[in-house]
């Protein structure tokens, strides 16, 4: 008996969708064998964000939840640059003229797509090359994993421009990644981290060529695809939840979550193809 056919069509219609054939506005969004690549498409501009980008962003991720035929995400920006925040003219301009209402209006949208980023269950490999700055830096940050180059330059430049470092779960998420002094170091003073200085500090997971950036992210998230993408995606909220739990809490919902993918034939796959002394041929289930 198939997975599809042991489960009410309705309750599948409201909760799993294709999102392979997706047609992007306001970037691009292609997928290959499992791994969507998303491309932040404004070249001559150093792919600069839009209201309408970030809602569109926050919209698809929030809808990646659902998707069946994504199992894992690559985030980078066209040409030679990955992304320099939101766009000066299109959005910074804007702001200055808008009242608290719409101000915050603003900053919910932005900081809700970095909760739909967090809360979908495919791994998001950034491939970061030059400038990553701003709200960029920030889209960085809330991948699981970032490939850089010898001259990515990261800027948490809020305070350049007269704001609070505190941006987009900035202040939570950035010191977890590399340690509170750095963190502070960089939401204070809005300086460039080189990229080497990154892979030191932990930004980056690791540095590429420039040329080959793009195609070594592809590469580790079409070899997370291949995984055990159920697993993978407990793997991720786990990640996520236990910021908030003692200990003791985390170790409880571990047994819970662990006894959970136990149950799935994923595990069974990879415990017959170790018998067999082969790879196993995860599906997802």
């Amino acid at each position: 008996m198939s997975e599809t056919s042991r489960i009410d069509p309705a309750l599948l219609d409201g909760n799993r969708k294709q999102l392979a054939g997706y047609v992007a506005t306001h970037f691009k969004w292609e997928v290959t064998n499992a791994v969507a690549t998303i491309t932040l498409n404004r070249p001559e501009r150093k792919n600069p964000l839009t209201f309408e980008s970030y809602a569109e962003l926050r919209d698809l991720f929030g809808q990646l939840k659902y998707a069946t035929d994504v199992h894992a995400i690559v985030i980078v920006g066209a040409g030679d640059n990955f992304c320099s925040g939101g766009d000066v003219h299109e959005i910074i301009g804007p702001l200055v003229k808008l009242k608290a209402p719409e101000l915050l209006m603003f900053t919910r949208m932005t900081g809700d797509l970095v909760k739909a980023m967090r809360a979908c269950p495919q791994p998001i490999v950034a491939a970061i090359n030059g400038v990553c700055a701003g709200a960029g830096a920030i889209i960085a940050m809330a991948s699981d994993m970032r490939l850089g180059t010898a001259r990515s330059k990261t800027a948490f430049l809020f305070n350049r421009v007269g704001l609070a470092g505190c941006d987009m779960g900035a202040c939570a998420m950035l010191p977890r990644i590399v340690g509170q002094g750095r963190a502070s170091e960089l939401l204070y003073t809005g300086r460039s981290l080189g990229g080497e200085e990154g892979e030191r500090w932990g930004f980056f997971n690791r540095l590429c060529a420039p040329e080959a950036v793009l195609a070594d992210a592809q590469k580790l998230a079409a070899d997370l695809a291949a995984g055990p993408t159920f697993a993978n995606g407990i793997t991720k909220t786990m990640l996520h939840q236990e910021w908030a739990m003692t200990i003791e809490q985390a170790i409880e919902s571990e047994a819970q979550a662990q006894a959970i993918c136990m149950l799935t034939e994923d595990f069974t796959r990879a415990y017959n193809a170790f018998v067999a002394k082969s790879k196993p041929q995860f599906e997802g289930n």
